[in-house]
């Protein structure tokens, strides 16, 4: 299993970014895929979290309403399109991917951590 994140960078505060992420080596429409992110010296934050058991996109509370899961299943690729963006966004964004039939809440909540990983990908929101 391999996922690589890109997009990431630095932008001002109200503005927008659409994150990346390539899958490989899995069947991107079975597992559980999402997105999380992680500031130095505090809990990792599940952002997004799609389950192809349910269907269902969970988002985080913090960002709800700003950020759009989204998936391009021909290409394996999911993608994380970050709107009005704040400074408390800054983080490093990983993409994740899971084989277990569970809901997304499970994986974003931290109920249950996904098994596999990418390299995490910096966004700064800053003026």
């Amino acid at each position: 299993v391999q996922l690589v994140e890109s997009g990431g960078g630095l932008v001002q505060p109200g503005g927008s970014l659409k994150l990346s992420c390539a899958a490989s080596g899995f069947s991107f429409g079975d597992y559980v895929i999402a997105w999380f992110r992680q500031v130095p010296g505090k809990e990792r934050e599940g952002v997004a979290c799609f389950s192809n058991r349910d269907k269902i996109t969970y988002y985080g509370d913090s960002v709800k309403n700003r950020f759009t899961f989204s998936t391009d299943n021909a290409k394996s690729t999911m993608y994380l399109q970050m709107n009005n963006l704040k400074p408390d966004d800054t983080a490093v964004y990983y993409c994740a991917a899971d084989p277990r039939y569970y809901s997304g809440s499970y994986f974003c909540r931290g109920v249950v951590p996904p098994n596999f990983w990418g390299q995490g990908t910096q966004v700064t929101v800053s003026s």
